[in-house]
């Protein structure tokens, strides 16, 4: 059993307070105190009882360090006028952890009957002693719940399956849309490539094999010396390579077919926004002495307009050539870029003009045709060269290509056997010795510009190294070059020795 006399002085303690607080400078009357301690006594004969549940968690040990606790008036309610009521003393479980919400919401608390005191409670209210008390706010009324309403906080289990079946589809669908994107793209990779391969193999099966044009215009066909030597070199997946070597007048052909991108999925629907073309090019080593000096070019306008300006030895030799007047003339769509009006004359033949050239021949069998350009000054390892570009049609129509391609060995021939005029001669050959000065003097401003770039280098290594040397050094390299300037500035004695 615990002491007796420690609530003994909580209650004083607390009667004390109560009032210091609320009196307005009345004495205490002994009758109240009389009162209070018939109360106290009362209490004591049941403490027995009462106090374990209501001074639970108080020990007896620290009577003397008992901290004051002030009354909160949230937990006080005012008495009626008409008579005295007694409020219960909170439990000491309920101070420590005190309910958020003080003001119950449902029904009143019964009122105590005031001829019986609570043996729970030290504080007694009297209607004449304490005055002005707050009036008691009436608390608001709970919301009345209906069947029907919803609740504020549905169940986190039943709205969490829809959320996350909704998270997963959005995640999902970003891994279908990657694999269907690599699965389509690996299809169209293996089905470009078939297509690169039977265009290149189509375009070799007409034009490269026994009985075809570059078969009696070349000894040697393909890249190998054997007869069994692939004809074509597959450098990537849309470029395709042709050889053919031993026939006059020329080292060699090299034939480079440049095909759509159809192995790239990107690229192929790249090419329905910009539509693009499957090219071949034509590339023949004249040798030195079959090739005289001849500047020349055909193309659509277009195309000539822009090899003019881009394509060096056409700037700085030829020229746009104006249709001659009493002649037969290449169709409207082309135009001829030519160093003399002679030779542009002599290399459109009658012949060409019937077969490609001419306004009924180019709309038939010219569609393909890009442009052809032919220079001794062209610029590479190889100067004399011949280049003839055309456009491939599809598998199945290789045939209208026939005289685009005759046109290579036609040009061979005729640029081998062809002589310029003495006239026509001293006129290029002029331009020629201007170009070298030209390009000599290009070289030699390329070559100072070149010096003074690593002059300067130098010097700002130099300086670097200076900025990083200490005081002394700097001192020393001073000294050192003093000496020097004196030791110039000296003057040279001879000496002689004396007989």
């Amino acid at each position: 059993m615990k002491n007796t006399g420690f609530p003994l002085k909580i209650m004083k303690q607390k009667v004390e307070d109560n009032h210091f607080k609320m009196n307005r400078g009345k004495s205490i009357s002994f009758f109240h105190l009389f009162f209070f301690l018939s109360l106290l006594i009362t209490h004591l004969s049941f403490s027995h009882v009462l106090a374990d549940s209501h001074f639970e968690g108080f020990d007896a040990e620290d009577d003397d360090a008992v901290e004051e606790q002030p009354l909160d008036h949230r937990f006080i309610r005012s008495p009626p006028l008409t008579q005295s009521d007694s409020q219960a003393t909170p439990d000491p479980e309920t101070q420590t952890n005190p309910d958020p919400n003080p003001f119950p919401t449902s029904d009143p608390p019964p009122k105590l009957d005031p001829q019986k005191p609570s043996t729970a409670t030290f504080e007694y209210w009297d209607e004449d002693e304490f005055e002005g008390l707050p009036v008691e706010q009436q608390s608001p009324e709970p919301p009345k719940i209906t069947e029907n309403a919803t609740p504020d906080n549905p169940d986190p289990k039943t709205t969490a399956k829809p959320q996350n079946a909704m998270v997963s589809k959005k995640s999902y669908t970003v891994e279908i849309i990657c694999g269907s994107f690599l699965i389509v793209f690996i299809i169209n990779y293996f089905t470009g490539k078939r297509e690169n391969e039977n265009l290149a193999l189509a375009w070799a099966a007409k034009f490269a094999t026994k009985g075809s044009i570059f078969e009696k215009n070349f000894s040697l066909l393909g890249v190998g010396e054997g007869e069994d030597s692939p004809l074509l070199l597959k450098e990537g997946q849309n470029v395709f390579k042709f050889y053919a070597s031993g026939r006059r007048y020329c080292l060699g052909l090299l034939a480079t077919m440049e095909l759509k991108s159809r192995h790239d999925l990107i690229s192929r629907l790249f090419n329905l926004v910009v539509p693009c073309k499957d090219e071949i090019t034509f590339e023949v080593y004249m040798n030195e002495e079959a090739m005289d000096q001849v500047v020349f070019a055909v193309a659509k306008k277009k195309a000539a307009k822009g090899m003019q300006k881009e394509v060096r030895d056409l700037q700085r030799f030829a020229g746009l050539v104006a249709n001659p007047s009493g002649r037969k003339w290449v169709a409207e769509e082309l135009s001829v870029i030519s160093e003399s009006k002679e030779v542009a004359g002599d290399l459109i033949t009658e012949a060409v003009l019937e077969q490609v050239f001419s306004d009924k021949a180019f709309e038939k069998y010219g569609k393909g045709f890009i442009s052809m350009h032919f220079s001794d000054q062209h610029p590479g390892t190889h100067k004399k060269m011949l280049l003839f570009k055309f456009a491939l049609p599809d598998a199945n129509h290789m045939d209208d290509m026939t005289r685009l391609v005759a046109l290579v060995p036609y040009y061979i021939d005729l640029i081998g056997r062809y002589k310029l005029s003495s006239q026509a001669r001293s006129k290029t050959e002029a331009a020629r010795v201007k170009a070298a000065q030209e390009t000599y003097k290009e070289l030699q401003n390329a070559r100072q510009e070149a010096m003074q770039k690593k002059k300067a280098e130098r010097k700002k290594m130099l300086e670097e190294a200076e900025a990083k040397l200490s005081a002394e050094a700097i001192h020393k390299k001073e000294a050192k070059d003093h000496a020097r300037q004196m030791k110039k500035a000296m003057p040279r004695v001879k000496m002689t020795r004396a007989r």
